[in-house]
């Protein structure tokens, strides 16, 4: 029976440069291997060891991208090794089988969100009137399922993210605050449901989970095991779980560590 591991990308396994934490003399960093270009710019990393974990784990289990970003940013991503079946984009919302939606899972997720959440109009309208545009950089509909925003995070009150979280749990939505993007993302859009029908296609009876914002929370603990980095979301409020393993790494050489762990427990999955 298969492994699956189903992991978080953005400063879970790839990293921008100013997310890649190279703390030690520059003579001892690892080697990058830019897996990511945008605009004719490269953006994301992983270390060159990293890119060979990576490699070896298409080999030992199904590996699934599961990320919130869209199809389009997902599609931008070359990552080392046999291309994924399966991957998850805009936090669930899509599952892509080789490379394309599956329609019907949409239409499920699309109909659990018009029965159970506010409206996305209601809260993109909301953050146009409470983002102030001297700290707003963009405001952006992802996807026709969740909104976020680009923001000047020094600028960022104190409280806002806090305030924001209030009002929309209220009406079923979710904020994460990750790097220098405000998330707002009705909460039955999970991870968590998109990797739980992988399994149930692929047959998988063990499931490795990674991830480091409060929006892998659920993924987290959906999975037989999981790991989370010294940075991010989650390890600033000290979260953590039973079959969660919080990680003292921190920036690229975390996910080189998520790797190895991924690696470790698809070849000994007893």
């Amino acid at each position: 029976m298969p492994v699956l591991v189903a992991s978080d990308l953005d400063r879970t396994l790839v990293y921008s440069a100013a997310a890649l934490a190279l703390t030690m003399p520059d003579a001892r960093a690892p080697r990058l291997l830019c897996v990511e270009v945008h605009e004719s710019r490269p953006l994301s990393y992983l270390t060159e060891t990293a890119a060979g974990l990576l490699a070896d784990l298409g080999d030992a289990a199904v590996f699934v991208p599961t990320t919130t970003r869209t199809r389009a940013q997902y599609q931008r991503i070359n990552l080392p090794g046999p291309p994924p079946k399966y991957a998850i984009c805009a936090n669930g919302g899509h599952l892509l089988v080789d490379g394309v939606t599956d329609p019907g899972w949409h239409a499920r997720v699309t109909a659990r969100l018009a029965d159970e959440c506010a409206p996305l109009s209601e809260v993109s309208e909301h953050l146009m009137r409470v983002g102030d545009p001297a700290w707003v950089r963009k405001h952006r509909v992802a996807e026709d399922l969740f909104v976020y925003l680009v923001v000047e995070r020094e600028l960022l009150p104190e409280d806002w993210v806090e305030e924001l979280a209030a009002w929309a749990d209220r009406r079923g939505w979710t904020v994460s605050l990750q790097g220098r993007k405000v998330y707002a993302v009705p909460g039955p859009l999970t991870k968590s449901a998109a990797v739980r029908e992988v399994a149930r296609r692929t047959g998988a009876e063990l499931t490795l989970a990674a991830g480091d914002s409060l929006l892998d929370a659920d993924l987290l603990l959906a999975a037989d095991r999981g790991w989370r980095p010294g940075h991010g979301e989650l390890a600033d409020a000290g979260w953590t779980a039973p079959a969660v393993s919080a990680l003292p790494e921190r920036g690229v050489l975390a996910g080189e560590r998520i790797l190895r762990e991924f690696l470790r427990a698809a070849r000994s999955p007893r």
